[in-house]
Formats: structure tokens, C-alpha cells, sequence
């Protein structure tokens, strides 16, 4: 079929589900009612249906009266039983693919269970749907006459016990419905090359004569590779290189510190930035509005929600029907890959009630509170962006950890920051930062009041690729590595200085 009958086609049939999007924006309780009551009559006969007796379970309340929140550490012995291959314990049908997390929450490598259901009624579906959003608000695109550049991840799929364990990103490719891979570049024989450098280069070789249009993947690893993309071509962007490039699709990262240097891979005004929000658990929020930083929630992917707000107990629990506006909530979900009301460790706000859209604040395990100034991502990305902007810096990576008290000195916090453009003045830098916290984090202010209890912040330059090679000495590169960008311990922060 010639590709510009295909486009019109396929973006066609992507239009069309618009209306089932519609259908769930206009009601939404109903429609995560629907989802719940499918996930409980689907798994009656699971292990965890019987012992919580789900065949009675006929309202929200009995179910949230019934079933316990849990963390990773309540089930992953019975994770455990399920990658040895003992089935139907929290989920009807077989489960076989094991997605192991990235570790950027503790050093400890968990194994989310994937589901044929999971794959295709959230993750493949989320792929269509970003795409049919995106054709919504553009109608003249012409993004599928050609490819789609994903960066996926850097572990191959391992066999182990009669399963099989990798990056979320690797098991998706692996299992690629044609279509997805027909509008794809590079193969899945590349993408799934294990060895970081070696795939860039492949990559490259397949990728740079095909007709790129799009980009899916990690804001900091899909730099480190358009990068070499330049430097490979001589060009001076991107856009010089792939002329018919639109659009690309983001998520894992807070994208703002990268921004201004996206502007400049790709200086058309037309080219757009598409926000997503997934994880090994699932797909959670998609941007469904052109230059917008609000994320729609997708409610009819077998995913039902619960919310904690982070400034109460967890006997506080609500569903979507009580949430609030700017309010910071801990995410719980229920899946269908048998994830019973279980903590994410993702932290979000809504900022809109009709329809239900929300921001990612941060991760409930990425803070600092070491003096009381509850320093959370959403915070330091902020002020951090707003810094750049005044003072024209560029950030290519950074982290953040505690300077603890001493018997004679006040606490403060250290900033490790590897900059694309140093700025001019640092202490001017670390000056506006501080005060842009102070504006953005009452606590923080009130702790930095006459630096009562913490000083001005301290930073520390790293040097170029130092994040690199501190994801490559853990074998973490590519793929859904990141770095850690707050903690409450020194942990991280002097191992990089260390290399530093």
C-alpha cells in the first residue's frame, strides 16, 4: 500500500477511538466503576479472590474495606512463586513476562508481572491512543509517512524458571504487534541489543537514511543519542537530518531541565512535545492538548485508581469521585496484570476535574526531610527550570542530597550538576535557586529563615558524562535508567563525587 493511502488510513482508524475517549471523559466514575467490577468478577477464582472472597464483593466500599494496601515487600514472595512458575495466585490467566524495574527507588530489583491483558488492553492500546490524541489536535500530520525513532531498553529478555525478565520497553518490543513494528525504526533485533554503545551505533546505521517523523523515549537517554546523531552527521540539529520530523513522545523524566536543549536539536516552532505517563506497573496519563503540561488519565485501561493524600494517613483513602484540585496524592492501583491496590510510590496532582487531568509531582521515596523542609521533586524541577532561564543555563543531569548538621555548623543542601551551559556567575545561580525554593516551598523557606536551620545551598560542577559513567559502572544504561534526583541519605551523591 503507498504510504501516504497508509497515513490516511491508519490515521483514520486512530481518529475513531476519539469517541471512546470522549465517552469516558464525559463519565468517568462510571466508567473505573466498570473497570473494578471487571478485575474482581475476572479473578474470583485467583488465589487472592478466594482468600478475600471476591464473589460477595458487590460495591467500592466492600472492596476498600476488604483488601489491604500493599508495597512491593507485602507480595514479592508470592511474585516469587509466580516467576517460578506456580499460576492463577493474583491473576486468572498465565503469567510470563516479568518486568524488572530500574531500581531508581531502592538498589533492590523488582519483578512486576506483565499480563497478555496488561500488554494489550493498556500498554499497546496507550501506544494507539497517544497516537490518535496526538492526530486529533494536528489533522494535517503527516507523521505516519514515516517512523517512529524509539529508544527502548538496553536489557535483553532473559529466560529464567519457564519466565522471562527485561525492561518493560524490551518485553513490549518483543511482543510488537505488526503494525507497531512496521512504523518503527530501528528493528527489534537492534532495539534489543543488551550492550548500551553498541546498540547507539546500530541504531544510527539503520535509523539515519530512514524517514524519521517521530521520537519515542527517555528525555536524558534519547539526548545522549541525538547527540551522537550529530556528531556522526556533522549537522548542526536534528531537523537537518530528519527533515519530516513532527513530534516527539516523552515520559519517565521530568522534561523542563531538557527543554531548551530539545529547542535547539529541533528550532522549528511547529515541532511539538508529546508527554506520557508509564511505568513497569502500567499506563497511567497521556498530554491530549497541544502545548499543554496537564495529562489526561486514562480510565479504560484495566486500571482502577485509589489516591492517598500525602499529608494523611492511609485510612484516608479515596477513589476518583473524591479527589480535589492541588492536592499532592500517593497513587494506588489495581490491575490487570493482578496488582490488588497496590502503592506505585508515584506521587501526582489533578489539575482539572472535568475531565480528569494530572501532573506527576514526584516519586513518595525521592524527597528531602532531613531538616523538615519536605523537598519534593515537583519543587527542584521547578525552581530549577526557572534558574535556567534567568540565568541562560542548560542542565544535562543533576542530583541532590543532604549536608548533614555538624556539632558547629547548620545543615544545608548539595547540588551536583552536570551542565550542557554552565552559567556565568555560580554563585549567582545557587542564589536564585534558593530563592526560587524559598517561593516555591514554604517549609524550605521557613528552615532557611535568617538560615536558622539550613544554608544557602552548596553545588558542585560535574564533569561531562559523570552520570554516564556512574549508571555504566551498575551496568544501568539506556533503557528506564535514571538518576535519583533527591534523597534523604548521602548515598548516592558521594559516590559521584567520588568519580568526579
Amino acid at each position: 500500500m503507498p504510504i501516504p493511502i497508509f497515513n490516511s488510513v491508519a490515521s483514520f482508524f486512530l481518529k475513531r477511538r476519539i469517541s471512546q475517549i470522549e465517552l469516558f471523559k464525559d463519565y468517568p466514575i462510571e466508567a473505573q466503576q466498570e473497570v473494578l467490577r471487571k478485575l474482581i468478577v475476572y479473578s474470583i477464582d485467583t488465589e487472592i479472590g478466594k482468600k478475600f472472597d471476591f464473589k460477595t464483593i458487590r460495591h467500592y466500599n466492600d472492596f476498600k474495606e476488604r483488601v489491604p494496601i500493599v508495597s512491593y515487600e507485602d507480595i514479592y514472595k508470592d511474585i516469587d512463586r509466580n516467576r517460578k512458575g506456580e499460576q492463577n495466585i493474583f491473576w486468572r490467566t498465565p503469567i510470563k513476562w516479568f518486568a524488572k524495574s530500574s531500581g531508581t527507588t531502592n538498589a533492590k530489583s523488582k519483578f512486576i508481572p506483565i499480563s497478555f491483558e496488561s500488554l494489550e488492553d493498556c500498554h499497546y492500546k496507550a501506544g494507539k491512543d497517544m497516537l490518535s490524541l496526538y492526530f486529533n489536535n494536528n489533522i494535517n500530520s503527516q507523521l505516519l509517512t514515516g517512523k517512529c525513532l524509539r529508544l527502548g531498553g538496553s536489557k535483553d529478555i532473559y529466560e529464567n524458571n519457564s519466565s522471562y525478565y527485561g525492561d518493560l520497553s524490551a518485553i513490549m518490543i518483543d511482543n510488537l504487534p505488526f503494525w507497531a513494528e512496521l512504523s518503527s525504526t530501528p528493528s527489534s533485533k537492534v532495539s534489543l541489543i543488551p550492550e548500551w554503545e553498541k546498540k547507539v551505533q546500530a541504531i544510527i546505521k539503520e535509523s539515519i537514511n530512514q524517514n524519521v517523523t517521530s521520537f519515542a523515549g527517555v528525555p536524558s537517554w534519547m539526548l545522549s543519542l541525538l547527540q551522537q546523531v550529530m556528531d556522526k552527521t556533522g549537522k548542526e540539529n536534528i531537523s537537518e537530518i530528519w527533515k519530516n520530523s513532527e513530534v516527539y513522545f516523552h515520559g519517565g523524566v521530568n522534561f523542563d531541565p531538557y527543554r531548551n536543549i530539545y529547542k535547539k536539536l529541533f528550532p522549528s516552532k511547529d515541532f511539538k512535545y508529546f508527554e506520557i505517563y508509564n511505568a513497569s506497573e502500567g499506563f497511567f496519563a497521556i498530554q491530549d492538548q497541544n502545548n499543554s503540561d496537564e495529562l489526561l488519565l486514562m480510565l479504560d485501561y484495566g486500571i482502577f485508581y485509589e489516591f492517598i493524600p500525602t499529608n494523611s494517613s492511609e485510612q484516608e483513602i479515596i477513589s476518583l469521585a473524591d479527589v480535589r484540585l492541588d492536592v499532592n496524592y500517593s497513587l494506588v492501583i489495581t490491575t490487570n496484570s493482578g496488582l490488588w491496590r497496590y502503592k506505585i510510590g508515584d506521587t501526582i496532582k489533578f489539575t482539572s476535574l472535568n475531565p480528569f487531568r494530572i501532573k506527576v509531582t514526584g516519586r513518595t521515596k525521592h524527597f528531602i526531610n532531613v531538616f523538615g523542609e519536605e523537598l519534593v521533586i515537583e519543587n527542584a524541577e521547578k525552581a530549577l527550570s526557572k534558574t535556567c532561564e534567568l540565568t541562560k543555563a542548560e542542565i544535562f543531569d543533576y542530583t541532590v542530597g543532604p549536608i548533614f548538621m555538624g556539632s558547629k555548623t547548620k545543615g544545608s543542601h548539595e547540588w551536583l550538576i552536570e551542565f550542557e551551559k554552565t552559567p556565568d556567575d555560580l554563585n549567582k545561580f545557587i542564589e536564585i535557586l534558593d530563592l526560587n525554593l524559598q517561593r516555591l516551598n514554604s517549609d524550605y523557606e521557613a528552615k532557611r529563615y535568617k538560615s536558622s536551620t539550613l544554608e544557602i545551598p552548596k553545588i558542585v560542577v560535574a564533569r561531562k558524562n559523570l552520570f554516564y559513567d556512574w549508571l555504566a559502572s551498575k551496568n544501568k544504561l539506556g533503557g528506564q535508567n535514571k538518576i535519583p534526583r533527591l534523597s534523604n541519605s548521602r548515598e548516592y551523591i558521594e559516590e559521584l563525587i567520588k568519580m568526579n
